[in-house]
């Protein structure tokens, strides 16, 4: 079958300008490539989107619609659309390269236009409804859904995102029989068996979750994302042995950076002697995961390995009080370049699977970091001295826009300062800030009976931030790299979580295996952060009476 990126015969002379156009447009430079592209589609005799070679119609048509031309990319799409009715609608990828440049807002006036020009394609409200559901529009996401279904009732991505939509909302009943329906009527659809485990793992229900993963896995079994998915499920479940074999499928993610399967590190097993051998271990997603991960080196320096390690510039000087590292080197990518002299290579990630089979699976216990004694000197002046419990909070995590998965959890993770308003009535404490990033502007708007002191304009990494958090009574954060810090220290923190909660913290549970300093206070329901936050107050109160020994001990 014809398919709009790949016609019949396309005419040789056009492949250098095509070529570059896609360079320019994947680079964000839109309207450079609409310059290039817009003389080479005049043709005598030719009307605006019927040049014979559909790349040209194609990319002229992202380019219009990144140049904030809607009407007329929409014109091109449509007639795209018309002429290749059985494919993804064409100005999906629209959406698509937009986000990976943070500006999903400016694709909707090019789909709100192709579904008013189209309004009888299914296509075109399911691409839309997609597009409203990461704007965190859900009602409307959901309107366009529906008709999206009417239109086309054997979609199963029009219903799986339906399902995506109401469960972005808490409405996961709801979506749980949209899955249920779609499975009778298509038992061997994949992606919908694969969709129905990730719900039921964010329900605590691993059992089902997991039979419908291994369902998934079954009819697709090389499918990366699904085994992926799977892993997850496996380690929220506390079967870590199986979860972190399965969770290297990530190495075979589109885009994901690969590993040497001749220097991968195997997993240890007694008779695997790495003494003496030389192990590069690098950084690789969240700076969540590699402070995490960190309590793995000590073990490794104890077996006699020389380890150079990767990490990003913020973490280096933290990381290099680790004792025994032969070399602490930066740089933000899973494959170094050029890459040191190794034996073996392991992505800090692949620890757990590679300690799995020990005695130290769960590595060293905390404090494995320690905050440099002269900066916790310099900082300790910049927090209040008034006699008052300092309690660091962090209501907000990076929301790298460009990744929509991570893009989506962060909404969910993510809260608002004025949220956190009860805490600042709590008696005899202080608020300090330890917030980066965009989420600090909210400070602006304070309420009233709300005071913030907010020491972090002046810090520069990680390391400040450590001696910071060494110098606080208490920290209390959303689902940041800040609860990963403050437990790696080993200073008491409060993590305020999300209801569908990130595999590590487990299920049922407020202590956490990784870090005996955490106390978890997790949403009831999607989206009850009230309850999250008044429980936290409680617990600062009952600290700032001079009680704390027993909130932070496994219950």
């Amino acid at each position: 079958m014809k398919t709009i990126a790949d016609p019949d015969s396309p005419p040789a002379d056009l492949n250098a300008p095509l070529r570059q156009a896609l360079d320019w447009i994947r680079a964000g430079r839109f309207a450079d490539a609409r310059a290039l592209l817009e003389p080479l589609a005049a043709r005598p005799g030719i009307r605006p989107g019927e040049h014979p070679d559909e790349r040209l119609n194609l990319l002229l048509a992202y380019a219009l619609g990144g140049s904030h031309e809607p009407v007329r990319a929409a014109a091109l799409f449509c007639a795209l659309a018309l002429r290749y009715p059985a494919a993804v609608h064409p100005a999906y990828d629209l959406v698509t390269l937009l986000v990976a440049q943070n500006r999903r807002a400016d694709a909707e006036p090019v789909l709100q236009e192709v579904v008013a020009r189209t309004p009888h394609d299914g296509r075109a409200h399911e691409s839309l409804g997609d597009l409203l559901i990461q704007l965190g529009r859900f009602r409307d996401a959901e309107a366009r859904l529906r008709t999206a279904i009417d239109l086309r009732p054997d979609s199963l991505s029009a219903q799986n995102l339906m399902a995506a939509c109401l469960s972005e909302q808490g409405r996961n009943a709801e979506a749980d029989a949209i899955f249920r329906r779609v499975l009778a009527a298509h038992p061997d659809d994949a992606t919908t068996h694969a969709n129905r485990g990730h719900l039921l793992a964010a329900e605590n229900t691993f059992d089902a979750a997991l039979d419908h993963f291994r369902q998934a896995i079954a009819l697709r079994p090389d499918d990366a994302r699904v085994r992926l998915n799977h892993s997850i499920a496996l380690l929220k479940a506390g079967r870590y042995a199986e979860g972190w074999t399965e969770h290297e499928w990530r190495f075979r993610l589109p885009g994901h950076a690969s590993v040497s399967a001749a220097t991968l590190m195997p997993s240890l097993t007694p008779d695997l002697d790495i003494a003496g051998t030389h192990i590069l271990l690098t950084h690789e997603e969240g700076l969540g995961d590699t402070l995490m991960y960190l309590r793995y080196l000590p073990p490794l320096v104890r077996r006699g390995a020389r380890l150079t390690v990767r990490v990003p510039e913020t973490l280096a000087p933290l990381v290099r009080r680790i004792a025994g590292l032969h070399r602490v080197i930066t740089g933000d990518q899973p494959a170094p370049a050029p890459v040191p002299a190794h034996d073996w290579h392991c992505p800090l990630i692949s620890l757990p699977r590679v300690f799995a089979a020990t005695a130290e699976a769960m590595g060293d216990p905390p404090p494995y970091l320690t905050a440099s004694p002269e900066l916790v000197r310099h900082w300790r002046p910049y927090l209040p001295s008034n006699g008052r419990l300092n309690v660091g909070v962090v209501w907000a995590g990076s929301s790298r826009p460009d990744v929509t998965k991570a893009y989506m959890t962060d909404r969910r993770r993510s809260m608002k300062l004025a949220a956190l308003a009860p805490l600042g009535r709590v008696a005899g404490i202080n608020l300090v800030s330890l917030q980066k990033g965009p989420a600090t502007a909210q400070m602006a708007d304070l309420p009233d009976d709300m005071r913030l002191y907010d020491p972090m304009e002046d810090v520069r990494d990680m390391d400040d931030t450590a001696a910071l958090v060494a110098s606080l009574d208490v920290v209390v954060s959303v689902d940041t790299s800040i609860v990963h810090l403050a437990g790696a220290l080993g200073r008491p923190v409060i993590m305020l979580d999300r209801y569908d909660n990130c595999w590590r913290w487990l299920s049922g549970r407020e202590d956490s295996p990784w870090y005996p300093t955490l106390r978890i206070i997790r949403q009831p329901r999607p989206h009850a952060w009230d309850d999250v936050v008044a429980g936290t107050a409680a617990i600062l109160e009952q600290m700032a009476a001079g009680m704390p020994e027993r909130l932070f001990q496994k219950s």
